[in-house]
């Protein structure tokens, strides 16, 4: 015999074989299941009966349903598009070890491995390239080859985990964000940024340009907020200027490799459990922003000897030469080399 929990137990079902949903994917999913419902028993009593204003009257009487599994519908927007989306969230133990299900303990301990790097990127750009993702596979207790790499890489953007963007860089999408929150803050406190509009973790925006003003925001909320204000919401410096705004400090990917001096301190954290910290980055971390590595002191001796010898044009052309001679040609035999 139907009941109206039902209808609860045929949303919860179309949520987890979707995993995240928008909320108006997840209204459509209500609506739908009270209509199979009452296809059963057209009498039966639904509550709120999937009108739009008792949507988030149904929210909150199936989290309180889920509240003694320490489950939760939660939402969150999506930085990127600003869209409001619901996952089933687990809120109690190891919120990594959702991942259990669908990988190996090494390729979570891989995932631990980028999110950690992620979440301690310069210059809060909270995004790592190519390269360094798959650098990172190689620090592992079990090392990973490169084509396991990026096999596990490709399954981690496919299912929502990380999002690559067309520079191909790594950061950490939506369903990462709501389901790991909760792990994001409890190892990561002082890396994580609120936004001051909406309060949501910020890992894409924008921040204001004034000298210890902390305020951070979505671009999606500072678009919104724009159309009615013009100045900081926290320090009233003025936003409205085209200059002004062209001070505003990018947060996520914008932000790598920008001109700061400024350096979070990464923490590694090794096989025992313990963390060790560095001050500065190394110099494979520090080429994780543009992937070009300094010029070696044989490149700078060459460039040096090339401008002393010839003219300015005639020395960046000998420089062009001598860089690709050393990437590409092999190096010539010294002469009276002994056999």
């Amino acid at each position: 015999m139907v009941s109206s929990n039902d209808v609860n137990k045929l949303f919860l079902q179309a949520v987890l074989s979707r995993r995240l949903i928008s909320t108006d994917l997840g209204k459509v999913l209500w609506k739908k299941a009270i209509q199979a419902v009452q296809a059963v028993d057209d009498n039966l009593q639904i509550p709120y009966n999937g009108t739009e204003e008792g949507w988030g009257d149904f929210v909150g009487a199936l989290n309180t349903t889920l509240n003694p599994l320490d489950l939760e519908l939660s939402r969150l927007h999506d930085e990127n598009t600003g869209i409001e989306m619901y996952a089933l969230v687990n809120r109690k133990g190891d919120e990594v070890a959702q991942l259990a299900s669908d990988y190996s303990p090494l390729e979570i301990a891989y995932f631990k491995a980028l999110v950690e790097q992620i979440m301690l990127a310069p210059n809060a750009s909270y995004s790592i390239s190519s390269l360094a993702a798959l650098r990172e596979s190689s620090t592992l207790k079990s090392a990973m080859s490169k084509t396991q790499a990026e096999t596990v890489l490709a399954s981690f953007v496919t299912k929502g985990w990380l999002h690559k963007s067309l520079k191909g860089r790594y950061s950490l999408a939506t369903r990462t964000l709501l389901e790991l929150l909760p792990y994001l803050k409890s190892t990561y406190p002082d890396e994580i940024l609120e936004c001051v509009i909406c309060y949501e973790i910020l890992t894409r925006g924008k921040g204001c340009y004034t000298p210890n003003c902390n305020v951070r925001i979505h671009d999606h909320c500072h678009t919104k907020y724009r159309q009615g204000n013009s100045k900081c919401p926290s320090c009233q410096h003025d936003w409205a200027s085209e200059t002004n705004a062209k001070k505003l400090i990018w947060i996520g990917e914008k932000a790598a490799g920008a001109d700061d001096p400024r350096r979070r301190a990464r923490r590694r954290s090794t096989v025992d459990g313990s963390d060790d910290e560095d001050d500065e980055p190394s110099q494979s971390q520090a080429m994780d922003d543009d992937e070009t590595p300094e010029p070696t002191q044989t490149q700078r001796n060459k460039r040096s000897k090339a401008k002393r010898s010839a003219s300015v044009s005639q020395a960046d052309e000998t420089m062009e030469v001598d860089e690709d001679e050393e990437e590409e040609a092999p190096r010539p035999r010294r002469s009276g080399r002994r056999g």
